[in-house]
């Protein structure tokens, strides 16, 4: 498979995608937007994929929108619609990896900005090099939130922090962000990718339908009612309780041995 913009390869369960602008600091463009699209749609089609890395080349892992895509907007006001921009891009990459059925894990491996901090909170977690710095940037330019900021990261770390990571424009640190809660680990630079592979190759094993339903049902505990959430976990309930997985899973419990999951 192969990208302009993405690296993509696969092994023992683990799709891992690095994003590949270096030079821009991972910046996103239309063609790696579209790329993170597509390659979305692989992933959430092959079965052979039961867990997914998110990977960075270069220093940084993601600068966020290029604004260089933006430049007849600043000298004619009338030249590019932002909104259209956002409906178009993240607007549709955001929604779709956070309705992905698998585990989605980045590796941040340095800093990490505007849509660039809006695409690392979609995934489901985040492990950190003890390098990497976290910015809103927004402010920074003039700018309101967007790539889905506004919504996830209250959600992540709490409204007051949110709020003063978007005001203040000021970078939070690794450590600062563990405690934070928007990193689940933090590790030295050499060990973030094995240590974060390893972690992802032992999730691929787990079974794969009851992660998928959780998250679904994490992502409407978001904005549900306490009634409306409970109703729902009856619903995906029926759905993993007919799981081969789950069959699996009491046979290997009542048995005393460790359980073989399929994904299914």
């Amino acid at each position: 498979m192969s990208y302009s913009t993405l690296l993509f390869e696969k092994s023992d369960g683990v799709a891992t995608i690095t994003l590949n602008r270096p030079d821009k600091s991972n910046a996103f463009n239309d063609a790696m937007i579209a790329d993170m699209i597509d390659v979305m749609k692989t992933v959430e089609r092959d079965a052979d994929v039961r867990a997914i890395v998110i990977a960075a080349a270069g220093k940084n892992f993601c600068a966020g929108q290029d604004l260089s895509a933006f430049q007849d907007a600043y000298n004619n006001p009338h030249g590019v619609s932002f909104a259209a921009h956002l409906r178009r891009t993240y607007n549709i990459l955001i929604p779709k990896m956070r309705a992905l059925e698998k585990p989605i894990i980045a590796a941040i491996n340095g800093a990490v900005a505007g849509a660039g901090l809006g695409f690392a909170c979609a995934c489901d977690l985040r492990h950190a090099s003890e390098t990497a710095k976290f910015r809103m940037a927004f402010v920074g330019i003039g700018l309101a939130p967007d790539s889905g900021t506004s919504y996830l990261l209250p959600r992540l770390i709490g409204f007051g922090r949110a709020t003063e990571m978007a005001f203040t424009n000021e970078p939070v640190d690794a450590q600062r962000a563990l405690e934070y809660g928007l990193v689940n680990r933090v590790f030295s630079a050499e060990e973030l990718m094995p240590q974060t592979l390893a972690f992802a190759k032992k999730i691929a094993q787990m079974p794969t339908r009851a992660i998928g339903l959780t998250k679904r049902a994490l992502n409407k505990s978001m904005s549900a009612d306490f009634e409306s959430a409970l109703e729902n976990e009856g619903l995906l309930q029926e759905i993993a309780g007919h799981s081969e997985d789950h069959i699996e899973g009491v046979k290997a419990f009542v048995e005393k041995r460790a359980p073989m999951f399929k994904g299914k």
